[in-house]
């Protein structure tokens, strides 16, 4: 059994909508003393290859990781893939088609800032949001910010980007499950209580949803998170024994685009883990996508 003692297994990078480079979450990782980690930047692996590359003995057991953006006619899930084979061709096709549909929203987003806003931004800037690996409204929220159009990213989210409605083309859960199964790699339903917006979804209509997800193969979910209440941490871990689902943990940390500390995980420190905990870092000694020199 490996002894983790601090991990912190959801966080983003530049490469998706995070502030920090690869690099420099990895050097943020080594001075805060994590034990494990995980980068799971949306529907992108490129910094978990960088990282990979930049490891040296006596660093942080490492995973490969991915959050994928999905959604059906039943609701809007966040599918965390860990440990698999990055260059897998299962997981290679649900990130090239989620990459797809964030590359077809952006062009939609800044087609309706500018219609209906008036919202033009240079086309320099437009090319070079459209070379980013996975532009969001992040991206787009502080350039409006930048060129004056509006107070802060927030805002420009919140009051202009936001109200366009239309309906958008996600990958569904079960293709984001069924890839990361088939490259060797456990998937997981991050902060599972949250839904879309300001949707909390609890008792028998989460029930109902984690029966669904485990019916295409999932295998656990992220208990201990920096956005839960004790309440809802305590609901997901009973769901998780309820199940034998494996329980993780992470903060979902974007540097400076959201004010979450690195680690911080709600993971309470020098308490026994739960055993779904336990055996998630058991199972990952066996997967394909981990990494400890």
């Amino acid at each position: 059994m490996i002894h983790i003692d601090k991990i912190d297994l959801h966080m983003h990078t530049t490469v998706s909508d995070g502030t920090d480079t690869p690099a420099e979450i990895l050097e943020k990782v080594r001075n805060e003393g994590l034990e494990m980690f995980a980068v799971t930047d949306h529907d992108a692996v490129k910094a978990s290859l960088i990282i990979r590359d930049l490891l040296k003995p006596g660093d942080p057991f490492f995973l490969v990781g991915t959050e994928f953006s999905c959604r059906d006619d039943e609701g809007k899930y966040h599918i965390l893939g860990y440990a698999y084979d990055p260059d897998s061709e299962p997981v290679q096709t649900v990130i090239r088609t989620g990459h797809g549909y964030r590359m077809k929203k952006l062009q939609a987003r800044l087609d309706f800032l500018a219609e209906e806003f008036g919202f033009k931004l240079p086309d320099e800037e437009v090319e070079g949001l459209k070379a980013l690996d996975n532009p969001g409204k992040p991206h787009i929220g502080n350039l409006l910010t930048r060129y004056g159009y509006t107070e802060s990213k927030d805002i420009a989210i919140k009051k202009y980007i936001n109200k366009l409605r239309i309906r958008n083309e996600y990958v569904r859960p079960e293709e984001a499950i069924k890839g990361i199964l088939a490259s060797g790699g456990i998937p997981v339903l991050a902060h599972p209580s949250y839904g879309s917006g300001d949707q909390i979804i609890v008792g028998e209509e989460m029930d109902e949803r984690l029966k669904r997800l485990i019916g295409f193969g999932l295998q656990g979910v992220e208990v201990f998170y920096s956005g839960f209440t004790a309440k809802l941490e305590r609901e997901m871990l009973g769901f998780a024994e309820q199940y034998g689902l494996y329980a993780t943990a992470g903060s979902d940390y974007h540097g400076s685009n959201k004010l979450i500390p690195l680690g911080d995980t709600n993971l309470p420190e020098g308490t026994e883990y739960p055993e779904g905990l336990k055996k998630f870092i058991e199972a990952v000694k066996t997967a394909p996508g981990h990494y400890a020199l």
